[in-house]
């Protein structure tokens, strides 16, 4: 919005712990102002505050804002606001949405479209020093949002495209989650792009749908797949394209941009001159480390499925791997705690190793009711290596496996520890 010409301020619990955080530094630059978040920074000249739904109903911005009768908002409320003045193109998915959003946004900008974007990881093409790489100002009237289902908000969305990739357990349950898919798919007025692969979306009932597959017949069925460990390459409908992106859950994003470009009349060769030139989303299996005896990797993986085909792609890859998983959120380790579980012992092989870092707090209120032990404990009974450490402790046994994967939600400094790792390796 800053970028579009409007005045901007706020504030963030992270700055005020990290006043020389890096996305501080950057909104600086661009004019907006940084307050600390204890009710000063408002007044009533301000037009509208915007508040997310992690914010609790005393914290002291809130707070202010009521008193001084200032129109409140939320995030995705505001967010379904800026979506009903565009074409907006909606991203959902328990899984890859923030790739696929980011993908889509970079094709549809190296083919001219100049679309505007809002997602949640950061486009590695898309980072300058004045953008955080999650977002674009175009001047175009297409609008691609990462479209979340974690707050409910995504039943309010209105847009002209809707990708809905695949549905499992995640910040709510496949039932919930599966209400809010059909709601999604019956408010969007054009194309919905669906994974035909996945058997829990298979049983929703999205109207219309346009498929996208691997497996089974679709509409945009990818034929003659040769992976690579760094690459895949592939044909639609007869075309051949080429991504730089391992695993077949990027081959699945891919497919969801070429089946919704397609829908909106994109030539086919357009669409793969531009695709190999995607590097990916920041902390989306980022190499830190790639040389003759170790690969360090960086990876947003969070849920079970995300686990699942991260650990699925490093299997094609190194034959031993020591995964360093932090669970991010007690709330969220709670309810995932089986599923992490299980995914754990059945993906980790013999010559693996887990290491479970204590679960990361972002601050507010939350139960401390479960640890990163009630995990390691069962995976361990299972016969499997498992074991809870501290980060610090992990410097003392490095170099017993080729491959080392950071991977966990929420937490930048997460991409600091695998670079440490890899610096320790090299």
């Amino acid at each position: 919005m800053s970028d579009r010409g409007n005045q901007v301020s706020g504030s963030d619990r992270l700055f005020d712990r990290n006043p020389g955080h890096p996305l501080r530094e950057l909104f600086l630059r661009k004019g907006i102002h940084i307050t600390p978040q204890d009710g000063t920074g408002l007044d009533r000249s301000f037009d509208l505050a915007v508040f997310s739904t992690a914010v609790e109903s005393g914290n002291p911005d809130l707070v202010a804002a009521a008193r001084l009768g200032i129109p409140i908002k939320t995030r995705p409320e505001y967010l379904a606001d800026i979506v009903a003045g565009f074409r907006t193109i909606a991203v959902a998915g328990t899984s890859g949405k923030s790739t696929t959003a980011g993908m889509l946004a970079f094709l549809m900008q190296r083919l001219g479209m100049e679309p505007n974007f809002i997602g949640g990881g950061r486009v590695k093409q898309f980072r300058t020093p004045d953008n955080s790489g999650n977002y674009l100002a175009g001047k175009s009237d297409l609008l691609v949002i990462e479209a979340c289902e974690s707050d409910g908000s995504i039943v309010h969305y209105r847009p002209a495209w809707s990708i809905i990739a695949n549905l499992a357990l995640d910040h709510h349950g496949v039932d919930e989650t599966s209400a809010m898919f059909e709601a999604l798919a019956g408010h969007t007025s054009g194309a919905v792009i669906a994974g035909a692969d996945d058997e829990n979306l298979g049983r929703c009932s999205l109207g219309n749908a346009v498929g996208y597959s691997i497996g089974r017949r679709s509409d945009y069925q990818a034929t003659e797949i040769s992976y690579a460990p760094f690459s895949t390459s592939f044909r639609v409908r007869g075309q051949e394209y080429a991504l730089n992106l391992p695993g077949r859950h990027n081959l699945y994003n891919a497919l969801a941009c070429i089946a919704l470009l397609s829908e909106m009349r994109v030539r086919p060769e357009d669409i793969a001159s531009v695709l190999p030139l995607f590097e990916g989303i920041e902390r989306r299996f980022d190499v830190h480390l790639r040389n003759a005896r170790h690969l360090v990797i960086d990876d947003y993986a969070h849920n079970p499925h995300k686990i699942e085909s991260l650990m699925q792609t490093m299997q094609g890859i190194s034959n031993s791997v020591c995964y360093l998983f932090q669970p991010h959120g007690f709330g969220p380790t709670r309810m995932m705690r089986q599923g992490y579980i299980d995914v754990f012992t059945h993906n980790l092989r013999e010559a693996d190793r887990l290491v479970l870092l204590p679960i990361f707090y972002a601050g507010g209120t939350a139960a401390k009711d479960i640890s990163s032990a009630d995990i390691a404990g069962p995976v361990k009974a299972a016969g499997k290596d498992a074991e809870v450490l501290d980060r610090e402790d992990i410097f003392s046994s490095l170099g017993g496996h080729e491959a080392y994967v950071v991977l966990g939600a929420r937490d930048d400094s997460l991409a600091d520890f695998a670079e440490r790792i890899a610096g320790a390796l090299k």
